[in-house]
Formats: C-alpha cells, structure tokens, sequence
C-alpha cells in the first residue's frame, strides 16, 4: 500500500514539474541579482561591523529561501521532504551554536 501511495505522489509531483511556467523563475533571478548588488553596496559602506553583518546575513537567508524553493524545486516537493530538510537544518544551525563560542577563543589568543 505504502508503495502505492509513494508512486502516486510522485507521479503528481513529476506532473507538476513538467508544467512549469519559467517567468516566475527569470524574477527570482533578477530578484537574486538585486539582492547581491544590495549586499555589494552595503559591503562598501563604513558601517558598524556587527550592523553590517546582520543585514548581509538577513539578505542571504532570503537568498537562500528563494534558491532552495525555486531552483532546488523544494516548493513542489511534498511534505515530508520539506520537514526532513527543514529538521536537518535545524540541527545543523544547533550544532554551529554549540561550536560558535569555541571560535571566539582566538580574539584573547592574539597574533603569534
């Protein structure tokens, strides 16, 4: 039955990828190309590092949400493949957390 069902779901999905229109792709990549002339500019400006990281890090998580959803094709996958990979990055940021403040050690380290 399992099997089944599986089959069906992909025979939806292969279905649906056969069909897609490409304008909506031709303006997420003009999206992603104002986007990068944004992080561009914003890394010629004299601002507060950390300002500057924050904005340049919020630009590329919307970056990557559109690469992901659009030319991964992870908007027309089903469910479950959307919450596996949403739980493994998930952990993947949770594990960086746990390793981040290992990094900070080389700032009382100095310069040999």
């Amino acid at each position: 039955m399992e099997d089944a069902s599986q089959l069906a779901i992909e025979g939806r999905v292969a279905e649906e990828h056969r069909h897609h229109n490409v304008i909506p792709f031709f303006w997420v990549w003009g999206t992603l190309l104002f986007l990068t002339a944004i992080e561009v500019y914003l890394g010629y400006q004299n601002m507060e590092p950390k300002r500057m990281l924050i904005m340049l890090m919020g630009l590329s998580f919307v970056k990557a949400t559109l690469i992901i959803g659009y030319f991964m094709h992870m908007k027309y996958e089903v469910s479950r493949m959307k919450w596996l990979t949403m739980c493994s990055l998930v952990f993947c940021l949770a594990m960086m957390m746990v390793f981040f403040p290992d990094a900070f050690r080389i700032l009382s380290l100095g310069v040999r």
